[in-house]
């Protein structure tokens, strides 16, 4: 290995040491929603954990995350006890809050181990271990979950292992086990489904030379062990007759279409261009649902109603959002690759983004770390990776607003963006086929109005307004990113579809 490049212990070591030093800093409504899950998980018996409501952070994860909060929850008796008290809600004493932090700094070594199987199984290691150090080091894990308070690093290395293991042959049973046992840790992995599904039947199911000709032995042994781990992890449920229940926690449908001004999709524009409409309506004629100007496209959760564009159902979203997905995965069916299967999952990842119900912000996660493993392919991959590297982390920092965080954020962020777009620049290699110029002047340009947005909306509005128009640079976040997201989406399906 390059000795410039340090290893990924190494970085691990560094990144451990940064991350403790954040165990005070803001923590977001998450952290006293893991508190009451291990509250729950602990206090009561397992038929209970559904159903109870005393904190309104409810139970919302498969069975396999409420098992792995249970599990939490057994060392806490021992170091503070009152964290484990239903009724103490916000509980946040010293102890709690460190014992909390250090179980997502423990849980995070999945990752570090995916990352090293990664490297290790890959054909150009040097490449391979710098997009690794990006995803160990990337801002958006340490935002999401040693900031603001979630468990992703586990998830997302629980993801890195599935997608590593499904390069060999060899290895497509245990990549389908990995993956159906993280749908049983987080649903919105549902997300990604179709792209293994069609992987797996394809490349495990299918014969390669017949695909009329099941493999009948493969067939049963993915089913009966996707079989096992569902039953494992729902069965408890099922016994108790529960299902009803738990999917009714799993999916709330009833919330809005918009989780916030600042998730950057289509739905974000499209709330964005609803809000111009109501000024230029009258205008040009255009009516107003006066009955709708107080719904979440002006910032906040819940049932989303547009004052002048049609309203958007949960049917709607579902259609296009499976549509475009289908059109990758019909490649991904004739010529089953292992880079073909990682661009499927990166592409199902951009259509549930951008397209999805109810999208939160840290989904764009989703899309960045798969991506992530193909950046550096060669120079129209990482074409279309710069302006969602950007985009996608600038998107996460209204997460952060209290002043204490403000430089953390934006020091770590650009700091990384430097660094490792910097290091993929001088790294991937030529591409045998033609680049796209507007494309690449597209990211550049992107890129450098990046720095102008940020100091506006970080800094000069408030110096500006003061507390008057506080949506504002939330807004034009949610709109520059939205814009950086999707552009990076049609810069990368033309590479896909191109390869």
């Amino acid at each position: 290995m390059d000795e410039l490049y340090p290893s990924i212990s190494q970085c691990a070591v560094v990144a451990t040491v940064l991350k403790v030093l954040l165990f005070p800093a803001y923590k977001s409504t998450d952290f006293e929603v893991h508190r009451n899950w291990l509250a729950l998980t602990n206090s009561l018996p397992l038929k209970e954990w559904y159903f109870e409501q005393t904190s309104e952070w409810t139970l919302d994860y498969p069975p396999f995350f409420a098992y792995f909060e249970w599990v939490l929850s057994q060392p806490a008796r021992f170091i503070e006890p009152g964290l484990l008290n239903i009724k103490a809600l916000g509980f946040d004493s010293w102890k709690t809050v460190y014992y909390q932090r250090a179980t997502v700094l423990a849980s995070e070594l999945v990752l570090v181990l995916a990352l090293y199987i990664f490297v290790q199984t890959s054909p150009s290691k040097k490449l391979a271990h710098v997009s690794a150090l990006s995803i160990l080091l990337s801002p958006g894990l340490l935002i999401i979950d040693h900031i603001h308070f979630q468990y992703n690093g586990f998830l997302y290395g629980l993801l890195i292992l599935s997608v590593t293991l499904a390069r060999n042959r060899s290895t497509l049973l245990l990549s389908g086990i990995i993956f159906a046992a993280l749908l049983c840790l987080k649903h919105i992995y549902l997300y990604l489904a179709p792209a293994y599904f069609v992987y797996l039947l394809r490349a495990y199911c299918l014969s390669p030379d017949n695909i009329l000709r099941p493999r009948i032995t493969n067939c049963l042994k993915l089913g009966i062990s996707i079989g096992v781990i569902f039953v494992a992890s729902f069965g408890p449920f099922a016994y108790f007759n529960q299902i009803p229940q738990v999917l009714s926690r799993l999916f709330p449908f009833s919330r809005g279409l918009c989780h916030a001004y600042w998730a950057p999709n289509i739905w974000a524009m499209y709330s964005f261009t609803d809000r111009v409409l109501i000024y230029l309506a009258p205008y040009i004629g255009l009516n107003v649902d006066a009955a709708a100007l107080s719904s979440v496209t002006r910032g906040r959760v819940g049932d989303t109603s547009f004052a002048v564009l049609p309203d958007v159902t949960p049917g709607t979203t579902f259609i296009i959002t499976l549509t475009f997905q289908i059109i990758c995965l019909i490649k991904l069916f004739l010529k089953p690759s292992w880079e073909g299967f990682v661009g499927a999952v990166t592409l199902c990842g951009y259509a549930s983004f951008l397209f999805g119900w109810h999208v939160h912000e840290k989904a764009i996660l989703l899309v960045i770390i798969p991506f992530s493993l193909l950046a550096l392919k060669d120079r129209r991959y990482l074409g279309a990776f710069r302006p969602l590297a950007v985009a996608g982390h600038v998107s996460l920092f209204p997460l952060l607003f209290t002043a204490g965080e403000f430089p953390i954020k934006i020091i770590y962020t650009i700091f990384w963006l430097i660094l490792f777009l910097l290091a993929f620049d001088r790294l991937a290699p030529a591409s045998s086929r033609q680049r796209i110029f507007l494309l690449d002047r597209f990211s550049l340009l992107y890129i450098a109005v990046s720095i102008p947005l940020i100091a506006y909306c970080s800094l000069l509005h408030r110096i500006i307004f003061g507390p008057r128009l506080e949506f504002l640079p939330l807004m034009f976040i949610s709109s520059y990113s939205a814009i950086g997201v999707v552009g990076s989406w049609v810069g990368f399906s033309v590479v896909y579809f191109s390869q």
